[in-house]
C-alpha cells in the first residue's frame, strides 16, 4: 500500500531502508502527464527527507513498461502543467541527480523517450530481460536535449548515442547492458531479488559517504544542467512550430509523418 494515498498516479511504499516510487498507469504504458511528474517530485522529497531511507527505486506498475515518456493523449499532445514546456520534467530530472541518496532504475518493461532519459539519470539500472530501450523524439517530433543526450553520451559513447537518438531503434535489456546503459540484467521472476539485494546492501552503507560520493560523480557532468535548461527554452519554441506538430498529428493519426513541408 502507499504510504501516502494523496497520490492517484504513482504509489509510493518505504520497504525496509528503500522507497519505491513507482508510476502507476500500466494501462497507458506508464507514460507520464503533469499530474504524474508534480507526485513524483513530491516523493523523491519524501525520500530525501526521510533518514530510515538509503536509497530509492524508480520503477513502473506491471510488467509491460517501466516508462515510455509523455502521455500523448492529454490536451492534444500538449502538457498543461507548470514549467518550461508545461510541466516540471527538468525539476524531476533534477532531482533524481541532486536526492544525496543512489537512486536505482528497476527496469521491468519498455524504458522508451522520456522514460529511456529517467533511466539514464538514475545513479544505477537493473533491467528485466524483457526490458527495450530506445528514444523516439525526431521520429515523432520532440527532442530531450541536455541529460537525454549528452549524459547518455557519457554512459554509451557519442557514437552509440547519435544512433539512439538519430535512428530511434529499439535494443534489448542484454545489448543496453553491453553499451554501458544498464548495471545488470536479471530474469524477469528475479527483478525484485536483485534490487533488493542493493538497496539492502545501501542500507548497510554510511549515507555521509554515498552522498559525497554520488555529488562528487555529479560535478564531473553537471555543467548538462545548464545545456538541459537553454535546450529546453529551445524546445518550448519548436513545440510551437508547425513541424513539431506534425509529428504529433501523425502519430495520433497512426501514420508517417512529412515534416520536411514545414522546413523553411
Amino acid at each position: 500500500m502507499s504510504d501516502h494515498p494523496q497520490f492517484e498516479d504513482i504509489l509510493y511504499e518505504v520497504r525496509d531502508r528503500a522507497a519505491w516510487v513507482i508510476i502507476n498507469r500500466p494501462k497507458l504504458y506508464n507514460a507520464f502527464r503533469a499530474q504524474t511528474i508534480e507526485e513524483m517530485i513530491a516523493a523523491f522529497k519524501l525520500a530525501a527527507d526521510d533518514r530510515q531511507v538509503s536509497s530509492v527505486v524508480l520503477t513502473g506498475a506491471g510488467d509491460k513498461a517501466f516508462c515510455t515518456g509523455g502521455d500523448q493523449s492529454a490536451k492534444d499532445g500538449q502538457y498543461d502543467g507548470r514549467g518550461i514546456v508545461g510541466l516540471p520534467i527538468d525539476e524531476f530530472q533534477s532531482i533524481i541527480r541532486d536526492i544525496p541518496k543512489p537512486v536505482i532504475a528497476r527496469v521491468n518493461g519498455f524504458a522508451i523517450g522520456g522514460g529511456n532519459v529517467f533511466a539514464t539519470l538514475c545513479d544505477m539500472t537493473i533491467a528485466a530481460d524483457t526490458a527495450k530501450f530506445g528514444q523516439v523524439g525526431p521520429k515523432v517530433g520532440s527532442v530531450d536535449a541536455g541529460w537525454g543526450t549528452a549524459l547518455l553520451a557519457r554512459h554509451v559513447g557519442d557514437k552509440r548515442a547519435r544512433e539512439i537518438w538519430f535512428l530511434n531503434l529499439q535494443y534489448t535489456a542484454q545489448e543496453a547492458y553491453e553499451m554501458g546503459l544498464v548495471n545488470k540484467v536479471v530474469p524477469a521472476a528475479e527483478l525484485d531479488d536483485a534490487v533488493n539485494e542493493w538497496t539492502e546492501i545501501l542500507g548497510q552503507r554510511s549515507p555521509t559517504a554515498l552522498a559525497l560520493a554520488k555529488r562528487s560523480f555529479n560535478a564531473d557532468s553537471d555543467n548538462i544542467r545548464g545545456i538541459s535548461m537553454l535546450s529546453l527554452n529551445a524546445v518550448k519554441l519548436y513545440y510551437d512550430s508547425e513541424e513539431s506538430k506534425e509529428g504529433m498529428r501523425a502519430f495520433m493519426e497512426k501514420r508517417a509523418p512529412d515534416f520536411h513541408k514545414y522546413v523553411k
